[in-house]
């Protein structure tokens, strides 16, 4: 099976290295040359979904936030069940990967149209993209934009009408990494071509860069093409993978955007860590929530490297650690995805769900806790629930479940903890706190963890090691904490497969998402670069949540 993600999206490492220079240099590409201008009002509305001072609102004016995730379509078309089985936990939009035919069969008409139809029926706003314009200039498979942009116009009769209900991601990554710049020409003609063909549907455009827009070309241009559509319902689309790894480089990108009051969207964006790099997926997710931006994480499943299916086999009761991170973790599906009010959602419900009730807690391990309590009631319908920890007046987001139970990961052993649960429904209104669970994990067991320490290569003044985490127990360990101290004053400067927090010598490393579960017997790799001095003494004792582990 195909996966574009494995085979297209990828770049050099020699152009990584100069796109993360290039990123960290869009600060001052903004200060000293604000080509991201204000965006104009527009001289012409859709009826439906549309641009209005710089957001994505419905036909109403009702402010739409994507919170959803990428389905591949067009090489799974007899998956179309994903539609129901993503709705179910809690998505209000889909972005349905289809072919134009440049590279591979192209979607017909009737099959586009089962495809809106099941979103409709699912109500799920359905953002539709030709897939074959991956990588455009490097990739020699890939079709054009305005080869993309007449395959629209051949389903004009199917999408026009429709204008509540989808947008038109015009085509995905458009461009490679060769001459990035002439992105802008092809975009700006492609979206004309619609719109001078009568589409008034909402338009998605996707960056440069394999999406990435690591040379800024987008972010550069925007102003030129978002006033090249005259009805100015126009939404660019970044997509966030190794290129975003510290949270300055998304704080960055995504506020040149809203500050300019031009409509941006995390259209793809991964959490699991390749050979390029560590996405910062709790950043994206963090700082679009706070900008109250759309995201559509990448991919429900059917990736030929399995490390970015949100769901295994396509089924939804085998959520990976990303798919839960993405479904129900802090800032994500379930605790902040609101159904669009022309399904029904939104500001027409005032009324809150009663409080769940008081949670219990079973499958109590070192570092997490199952919780489970009696459902909420509402008027229209609970949309799902968000776990808090307690601490003295003090509330902290530890989980979210679409259902009436959840796993909380990631805790101490031997630690008390204090938790309770809040109910929302479609429309965001938040019941009262139920009662609280208190809760104390068990003790850090010992014996059941093994470490490899590894210097992978030194130079003068850094070094790059590796880490092999090694679960030796006869159960799953669910979210752990690795610590360990450097003898030679070294220092940790860059991580991947965990996040590390070092306070002198001392070095405690936190799992990435998909890192946080290790089966019994299995394992997991860290790694990270440091800074040294002329000696570079290896680690001599490690700990995983608080108990000793051998060397191996």
């Amino acid at each position: 099976m195909r996966s574009t993600r494995s085979t297209t999206r990828k770049k050099p490492l020699a152009d990584l290295l100069t796109g993360l220079t290039a990123v960290l240099g869009l600060v001052l590409l903004g200060l000293f040359c604000p080509a991201v201008a204000q965006a104009q009002s527009p001289g012409v509305l859709a009826t439906g979904l549309h641009v209005a001072d710089g957001r994505l609102v419905e036909g109403n004016g009702n402010d739409f936030v994507m919170r959803g995730v990428n389905h591949a379509h067009t090489w799974y078309p007899s998956r179309t069940q994903s539609l129901a089985d993503v709705k179910a936990l809690g998505a209000n939009t889909v972005r349905v990967v289809l072919a134009d035919g440049h590279r591979w069969s192209a979607n017909s008409a009737a099959d586009v149209a089962n495809v809106v139809a099941q979103c409709k029926a699912n109500r799920l706003i359905c953002v539709l993209e030709v897939h074959d314009t991956t990588g455009y200039g490097e990739d020699g498979a890939a079709g054009t934009l305005d080869e993309a942009a007449d395959y629209w116009i051949g389903l004009k009769n199917v999408l026009a009408g429709q204008e509540n209900y989808i947008v038109i991601n015009i085509g995905n990554e458009p461009w490679g990494n060769t001459d990035p710049a002439g992105w802008t020409a092809p975009t700006i003609a492609a979206v004309q071509k619609l719109r001078n063909a009568g589409f008034q549907h909402t338009i998605m455009v996707d960056a440069p860069n394999w999406g990435q827009d690591w040379q800024g070309v987008m972010r550069a241009n925007a102003r030129s093409v978002y006033a090249a559509d005259t009805t100015g319902n126009l939404i660019f689309s970044i997509h966030m993978y190794s290129v975003f790894d510290t949270a300055q480089e998304i704080n960055d990108y995504l506020n040149a955007f809203v500050n300019a009051k031009l409509p941006i969207v995390i259209g793809e964006f991964g959490g699991p860590a390749d050979q390029y790099g560590d996405p910062d997926e709790d950043t994206m997710m963090a700082a679009a929530q706070q900008l109250k931006l759309g995201w559509l994480a990448w991919s429900w499943s059917g990736n030929t490297d399995p490390v970015l299916d949100l769901a295994l086999n396509f089924d939804p009761k085998q959520l990976s650690s990303w798919g839960r991170r993405i479904f129900n973790g802090v800032n994500g599906i379930a605790q902040t995805a609101k159904e669009a009010t022309v399904y029904g959602g939104g500001s027409a419900d005032t009324q809150a769900p009663t409080a769940p009730g008081t949670p219990a807690a079973s499958a109590v391990t070192a570092t997490s806790v199952t919780l489970g309590w009696t459902d909420a009631t509402d008027n229209v319908g609970v949309a799902g629930y968000d776990v808090v920890r307690i601490s003295g007046g003090t509330e902290t987001n530890a989980a979210a479940s679409t259902t009436s139970s959840v796993t909380v990961t990631g805790l101490t052993a031997g630690t008390a903890y204090t938790f309770a649960v809040y109910a929302r429904d479609a429309a965001g209104n938040r019941s009262a706190r139920s009662a609280t669970v208190n809760v104390t994990t068990s003790s850090a067991p010992t014996g059941i963890c093994s470490v490899a320490y590894r210097i992978v290569g030194e130079w003068p003044g850094g070094f790059q090691a590796g880490i092999t985490l090694r679960n030796t127990g006869t159960a799953a360990l669910n979210g752990w904490k690795l610590a360990f101290a450097f003898a030679d004053g070294q220092t940790v400067s860059n991580m991947w497969g965990g996040t590390a927090t070092q306070s002198g010598a001392a070095v405690s490393v936190a799992p990435a998402s998909y890192t946080s579960t290790i089966p019994a017997g299995g394992s997991v790799d860290v790694g990270f670069i440091g800074t040294k001095g002329a000696t570079n003494t290896a680690p001599t004792a490690f700990t995983l949540n608080g108990g000793a582990c051998t060397l191996s």
